[in-house]
């Protein structure tokens, strides 16, 4: 049996994932990170929007008789994911925290945590899987609930990691965690699932925006893709690739954002057919399996459908072209490449192709976006 640290939530997911490792025997201790502030006594409501939820995971580690603590890792979280945040959405892009926050903070801050006390493994409620190929590699797999996977989140960890990280839930539906989380006394129904963007709360991320960077605030004209003004908006900031709601203008037809111009603090709107990429150019590759071109599935989202796609990396550079045009590329969500279920990587889009050219030139690599 191994000593095992997990990473506790205070979700249902990794409540489960606990109960789980403990029952088979393994030497188990919780940890909860800190992020951001949030409530940390029993009596908060448990469904507040929080992914640090410290009472209700001291709480199951009492039920389960495992130790449990609290890391405090405030300080390089607000710096690594929340300013990224922020200046990705000055910036006119969309960011993507979750990816930056499995990255940099919750699997780094738990694996060295781990060296350091002498844990043979870490673990988390992520559905994903983890598998040894028969040349002794490591790889990352989607989890077996298509509808819960959680892989598109994890492509940022370290290859060289992947060995010491396990995911007990990675293999179950969601039906069973919960049954699971009722036949071992967990209070299943009252914990909430952990959410993106934790550190929002339960208002929108633009009364966020504009608490923590006024400077947000910053009007300016919203325009056609031939250039001709329709209307005005609030803020470059408040607006991302693909919204069709909130624009608040009277053109007779459903016009969607297609892209944002914050120098020019401009809003571009177009039809649907305008938000249609042939693919994508994307930086800050990071691969978990060996690959550099070829047939490829891939999901610019995490909740969108896996389509067919080519793809080549080049350097720090990747270049997909998809099977047909897919809608609403967005710079600063991630672009992640599988094979089957295995994650070969992916990396940050930087801009969409143009979607009606069914060739893009390779010196579409090598242009800044």
């Amino acid at each position: 049996m191994a000593r095992i640290l997990i990473g506790m939530s205070g979700g249902v997911d990794s409540s489960v994932a606990a109960a789980l490792l403990a029952s088979a025997g393994h030497d188990v201790a919780g940890v909860t990170l800190k992020l951001w502030h949030g409530p940390e006594d029993g009596d908060a409501p448990w469904q507040k929007r929080s992914c640090c939820k410290v009472g209700i995971a001291r709480h199951v580690c009492q039920k389960l008789s495992i130790p449990h603590r609290v890391v405090d890792l405030m300080a390089p979280f607000r710096r690594r994911v929340v300013d990224d945040f922020l200046a990705a959405y000055l910036d006119g892009r969309t960011p993507n925290p979750c990816v930056r926050c499995n990255a940099m903070i919750k699997f780094r801050g738990l694996m060295d945590l781990a060296r350091e006390e002498g844990y043979d493994a870490v673990a988390t409620g992520h559905y994903a899987r983890t598998e040894r190929t028969g040349t002794g590699h490591w790889r990352l797999l989607a989890g077996t609930d298509r509808l819960k996977d959680q892989s598109y989140f994890l492509y940022g960890l370290l290859p060289g990691d992947l060995s010491r990280i396990r995911f007990p839930l990675g293999a179950l539906k969601k039906a069973q965690v919960m049954q699971t989380a009722r036949d071992l006394g967990l209070p299943a129904d009252e914990i909430a699932e952990s959410q993106e963007v934790c550190f929002v709360g339960e208002g929108d991320y633009r009364a966020f925006l504009k608490a923590e960077r006024p400077e947000a605030e910053a009007p300016g004209e919203v325009v056609d893709t031939a250039g001709a003004v329709l209307g005005r908006h609030g803020g470059t900031a408040f607006h991302t690739v693909g919204q069709r709601r909130g624009l608040h203008l009277a053109a007779g037809r459903r016009l969607y954002v297609v892209r944002t111009d914050p120098a020019a603090r401009r809003v571009v709107v177009g039809e649907t057919d305008d938000l249609l990429s042939g693919g994508l150019v994307a930086g800050e590759v990071n691969l978990l399996a060996p690959f550099s071109r070829g047939p490829v599935q891939c999901r610019i989202r995490y909740r969108g459908q896996a389509v067919p796609a080519e793809a080549r990396v080049a350097g720090d550079r990747l270049l997909v072209r998809f099977s047909s045009p897919q809608r609403a590329v967005a710079p600063g969500q991630s672009v992640v490449l599988y094979q089957g279920d295995v994650v070969l990587g992916g990396a940050v889009i930087r801009r969409a192709l143009a979607g009606r050219t069914p060739a893009v030139p390779e010196a579409a690599l090598a242009a800044r976006g």
